[in-house]
């Protein structure tokens, strides 16, 4: 078996540390464009959109809130405080085990910012030691950078290890069938990468889902539970219809954001490495993210007897017609993506490696275009 830590690695370096943190912050703006050019290609509706862009947003403020907690790694601070550890193998995200450290410290975040000294006064102790003892006051930069961190943890809006489901009504079918989005999102442990859910649902419960005392919070532990990337699309919708006898599950979407390969980063082998690395792109274009996405549509619905009197319906999911892998994949449809910067998709189109032929390819610039191929 193989060791997972060993696939781990910690941040040492001052500028690499923070050349990371660069690169997570340009990657997730080109994401919400990505998204933007999805909605404007019809592929995505304007309230998907919408989650999205709240799920990728917390992502920048969690990098952002972690780049002020390890801004002065590899630098003498008079303590030890580690470096951030991130996963080089699988995925090129921080290891899920930051997330967790990073959610203790959200709940003391207050009690360390009262014990601290203001912005402005560990600013002007800073003035004074440059000055007077004509010294680099790392110490003081430490102090600062922390103050940052806890700042940012209480603004809030971050990217957990769980974020619970919220549930968006989306318009009524009948008085007696309503339809909501349901989304919630995970920091999977197993391979470090964030994992977004999406679910359209018909609600013909006596009250609406998310003013149901009784359902509400039963969905909410069912739908955390089953959050496992192991488990396949169809296996966690047929859970769910047969657990919620008044709910219908319509449509099941996951999203897999990552992973993210940097030959200055990561070790994941196959034809991206060796683009990117005969690419020598400058800083800040030495990446490419994947990105995919699994689908799952209702194709009917079948009725079953429940007690002696009564009927439920039951939904009957589309699999993948092709090839037979619709039972391989547990989804309708399943589609790859990966966004790159221009040199490295110019590398890629001239080596035109075997299986990306249906991958589809989001070229993005630093001016902010993005371009699908």
């Amino acid at each position: 078996m193989n060791d997972v830590a060993q696939d781990h690695v910690g941040l040492t370096d001052t500028f690499a540390s923070r050349r990371y943190f660069r690169k997570f912050e340009a990657i997730t703006g080109h994401l919400l464009r990505v998204a933007g050019v999805m909605e404007a290609e019809g592929e995505l509706t304007r309230a998907e959109v919408k989650v999205l862009s709240r799920y990728l947003m917390s992502m920048t403020f969690t990098f952002r809130a972690l780049s002020m907690k390890f801004l002065l790694v590899g630098r003498d601070t008079g303590r030890f405080f580690g470096s951030l550890s991130m996963d080089k193998k699988d995925s090129g995200f921080p290891v899920a085990a930051e997330l967790l450290t990073m959610a203790n410290d959200a709940q003391q975040a207050a009690v360390h910012l009262a014990g601290m000294a203001s912005e402005a006064e560990l600013k002007t102790d800073m003035v004074r030691t440059i000055i007077s003892d004509r010294a680099i006051p790392t110490k003081l930069q430490f102090a600062l950078s922390q103050r940052l961190y806890y700042e940012e943890l209480l603004r809030g809006d971050l990217f957990w290890v769980q974020n619970d489901p919220v549930c968006e009504w989306t318009g009524n079918i009948s008085d007696e069938r309503r339809q909501f989005l349901v989304h919630w999102a995970v920091y999977d442990s197993q391979i470090n990468l964030p994992v977004i859910y999406l679910l359209d649902v018909e609600d013909t419960g006596r009250t609406a889902l998310p003013k149901d005392q009784r359902r509400w919070p039963e969905v909410q532990a069912h739908l955390m539970a089953q959050s496992l990337g192991g488990l396949k699309l169809v296996t966690i919708a047929k859970g769910f219809d047969q657990d919620f006898d008044d709910l219908h599950p319509k449509r099941l979407r996951r999203l897999h954001v990552g992973p993210m390969y940097s030959s200055a980063y990561t070790e994941q082998t196959g034809p991206l490495r060796e683009v990117l690395a005969e690419a020598r792109s400058p800083e800040g274009q030495d990446w490419a993210l994947a990105w995919t996405s699994e689908d799952l549509h209702s194709e009917r619905v079948i009725e079953e007897r429940a007690g002696w009197f009564s009927t439920v319906e039951r939904e009957v999911f589309a699999l993948d017609p092709f090839s037979g892998r619709g039972a391989e994949t547990g989804a309708t449809h399943t589609q790859r993506a990966i966004i790159v910067p221009q040199r490295p998709f110019q590398v890629l189109s001239e080596k035109n490696p075997p299986g990306f032929a249906d991958v589809r390819k989001f070229v993005v610039s630093d001016a902010g275009r993005v371009l699908r191929y």
